[in-house]
This record gives structure tokens, sequence and C-alpha cells, in this order.
């Protein structure tokens, strides 16, 4: 925080975020004196009060006054996240006020300009991709986001590292204020479309930022991205059989996969995949890309991959059971839900696959779909939750509806799976997707199940 010298309050609006809680983590660490808002209280937030950071889930300015001593713009900063409505009225004040407000990616950038990033950008797999690599590399400082399954964090800090892992996000080009030393691009399909309209323009936000690398860019074979890179950085391409760095003889057997890496160097033969999912195949080359290139010895490259215990919500098994297996994550967009499907299709060929989505924003569900329907009802049976709104109003006409399964209330879905299973004269999969708050059922889907 090297521009903010007199800087020591630092106020997150909505603390809650996987990303804002790790940068909230970050500076308290650093002695900063952190609090926060959230619009309800979670998991997460829990965890950050336990640690000293308080957070109030009122929205009303007085508190900033009586319980946080957020009176002086001279002395703070208020870090906010675009999941904060405009008209919120803690915003709203302190924007009256004449506070320093940053968006978290101004802050996290200022973060990638003191330490050499290592970032992973991309529609798809960034979030396992970034975890991996912080545990290939780990000490190392990381802001995650998700909760990594070795470490219960979104956060990982060492004073000695002169490297931090930083998922890139590309929401509202927030990516665009990163300095990023060495990159990761995994997928460029389209998203986002309520901030970037087109395609086209999804992917030009993505060309411009591979021009801010400075050391060097390891993308997906094969991707539609032309990189616009600096003279004197490097390109690699990776994938699951193509690129420079590329998985070979893969095996699959007794619940276990098995690969070679090839590299420009060198071939490392039989490492073993911690979670062993299809898709992560592609994101271990990624992750082994980028820590081979900066120096990291082949043995420990090969201990941590197998050691990898995976991210809360990315394909997590909660129960497997000769039953019912149930498998939740956080697959937001088709092409996701897709290679969840396909994942358990390869590890339950013969069960049945009951899938229950919850949709993630009104203008997403609108426009992708004709995505959603083609892949969901891939599925043998489907269950719909209604459209979580997170930032945005309903749209007319927008709704579960529309994807065409059967739509059931929050509060009902965990007796209507177990009465399936229950029904069932066959074994069962149970996949729960989405990026909303399908996450707070998971414990009591788990239970019930077990049960």
């Amino acid at each position: 925080m090297s521009a903010q010298r007199d800087i020591q309050n630092i106020f997150f609006l909505g603390i809650g975020g996987i990303g804002m809680s790790a940068l909230a983590r970050y500076f308290y660490h650093r002695g900063y004196t952190v609090s926060g808002y959230d619009r309800t209280p979670s998991a997460l937030t829990h965890e950050l009060e336990s640690e000293g950071i308080a957070i109030t889930y009122t929205d009303d300015p007085q508190i900033l006054n009586h319980k946080f001593d957020i009176t002086n713009p001279h002395n703070s900063l208020v870090v906010r996240t675009p999941a904060v409505p405009e008209d919120s009225a803690i915003y709203t004040y302190l924007r009256e006020q004449g506070f320093d407000i940053r968006k978290r990616a101004e802050v996290l950038g200022l973060v990638t300009q003191q330490m050499k990033a290592l970032c992973v950008a991309g529609t798809h797999g960034k979030t396992t991709t970034s975890t991996m690599l912080a545990h290939l590399l780990n000490p190392v400082n990381a802001f995650l986001g998700g909760i990594s399954m070795n470490y219960h964090t979104n956060l990982l800090l060492d004073k000695q590292s002169e490297y931090v892992v930083v998922e890139a996000d590309e929401y509202d080009r927030s990516f665009h204020h990163l300095t990023p030393y060495i990159s990761v691009v995994t997928a460029v399909d389209a998203d986002h479309l309520d901030i970037y309209g087109t395609p086209e323009a999804y992917r030009e936000a993505f060309a411009h930022y591979t021009s801010l690398i400075t050391g060097a860019l390891v993308m997906k074979h094969g991707i539609d991205l032309q990189p616009r890179l600096q003279p004197g950085v490097k390109l690699y391409t990776y994938g699951v059989e193509q690129g420079d760095f590329h998985a070979a003889n893969i095996r699959i057997s007794e619940g276990q996969i098995r690969f070679d890496l090839v590299t420009p160097a060198t071939t490392i033969t039989d490492l073993q995949l911690g979670v062993p999912v299809w898709v992560n195949i592609e994101n271990a080359v990624a992750a082994m890309a980028v820590a081979l290139t900066i120096g990291t010895p082949i043995e420990q490259v090969r201990e941590r991959v197998a050691s990898f215990q995976g991210v809360w919500r990315r394909f997590n098994i909660h129960v497997n059971t000769p039953k019912v297996a149930y498998i939740d994550d956080y697959a937001h967009h088709p092409e996701e839900i897709a290679t969840a499907i396909n994942s358990i299709r390869k590890l339950f060929p013969e069960r049945k696959l009951i899938g229950v989505f919850q949709p993630h924003l009104y203008t997403r569900t609108r426009d992708f779909a004709q995505g959603f329907k083609q892949v969901l009802h891939t599925m043998d049976e489907l269950i719909l939750l209604p459209i979580y709104p997170a930032r945005e109003e309903p749209i007319p006409g927008v709704s579960s509806e529309m994807l065409e399964g059967q739509v059931v209330e929050k509060s009902e879905l965990v007796k209507v799976l177990v009465d399936k299973v229950k029904n069932s004269t066959e074994p069962l999969v149970i996949l729960t997707v989405g990026a909303g708050d399908i996450d707070r059922l998971v414990p009591d889907i788990t239970n019930a199940l077990h049960e």
C-alpha cells in the first residue's frame, strides 16, 4: 500500500466474497485495522470474525461510527466488490463523505506489483489450477478463488517467497489491473455478456490482458485467442495430449489417474493425480508448466500433484455408497456443467444421474438458456432451483422454468432428494451445481443421504 502511506483502517464492502475475504485477511495480517459489511453471515464471515475482523450485516451507516470508527477519510480505505449494489446505504454514505473507494481488483493489482505474480485466467478451471499451483509451490503467497482442501483457507502467506499466485478474474475487466509475471489462460468461452456484450469483446479483453504479462504466457492449446505479447515474453501451450506441455500415457484404474508429463525439456513419468477427475489432468499440466518454468524441483512437483486434495465446491464427493453418490460443484456455465457431467459418467458409468441446478444471474440464464438446456438435459433427471439473482434485478420472462425441468424451492430440496433415493430401484448419482447459495444446502443434503 505504498500509495496510501497514512492508511490505518480498511473497510471491505462485501467482505464475505471469496476474493474479498482473502484480501481482508492479507491486510489484517499486515497490521491494518480491518472491518467490513456483508448482507448475510456465512462460514467465511464467521471465520473472519473468529480471527478478529469485525463485520456488520446491517446496511446502516451509523454502525461505521459506533462499531468500527470509520470516520476519517484521510486514514481509511474502502474496498468494494461489484456484488454490493450502488444504492447500498453504507456505500452511498461512504461515497458522499469522500472516502477513497477502490475496487478489489485495483487493490489486488497493487499487490501484484510488489511481487512476481503467477496469475491464472480463463472462463473455466482457474480456481482449481491456481489452487493446485499454490500447493505445488508452497510456501508461497496466494490469493485463491476457493477454499483449498489442503490448507482450509483461500489465502497463503510467506514473507520469504518472491511469488504470489493470483486467480485473475475477468468479470468487469478486473484482471486488467494486474501485472502478471507468468499467466495461464485456460479458456475464453464467452461469459459475463452483461458486461462485455459480445463474445468478440470478451476475447478482446483477454487479448489485452496478455499484453500485461512480463515473463511468459502458458495458454491452453487450441483456444480462440490471439495473444498480444510484449517483446521478449515467452509463449507456451499446454493440454491433454497436445501442446508444449502435455499429458501422455494416461491410465485410469481402481479410482486413480496416472499419466506422464511431456515438457519442452524432458518427460516426467508416472505422475499420480491427487483428485482423480479427468478435467484435473489439464489443470495439473497447466500448474506444473508454471511451476517447472520458475525452477521448482521435479520431485517436489511429483509429490505435490499427488497430495493435492482439491478445492471446496470443485467436484467434491460428499457421499459415496452403493446406493447413492453425492457430488457438489461450483459449475455455473454450460461448458463447466458439461465437464462435471462428463467426469461423473466416467466415474459412475452405470448409475442414473440426477442433477440439481441453481441458475446464477438473470442475464446469464437469459444469454445461455439454449446452452444450459442442451447440457442439463444430458442428465437422466433434472431439478431446478429458482434463479439466484446476486447483484441483479429480475428480468421479465426470465426464470428457471425456461430451462424445462422440475422447479422446487430450496426449502423443499432435501426432502425431494431423499424421496428419490428411497424410491429408486437402481444406484444413483446426485449432482448439485451452481454459483449462488446452493452451497448452504450441501451439509443438509449430505447428512440426509448418509442417514
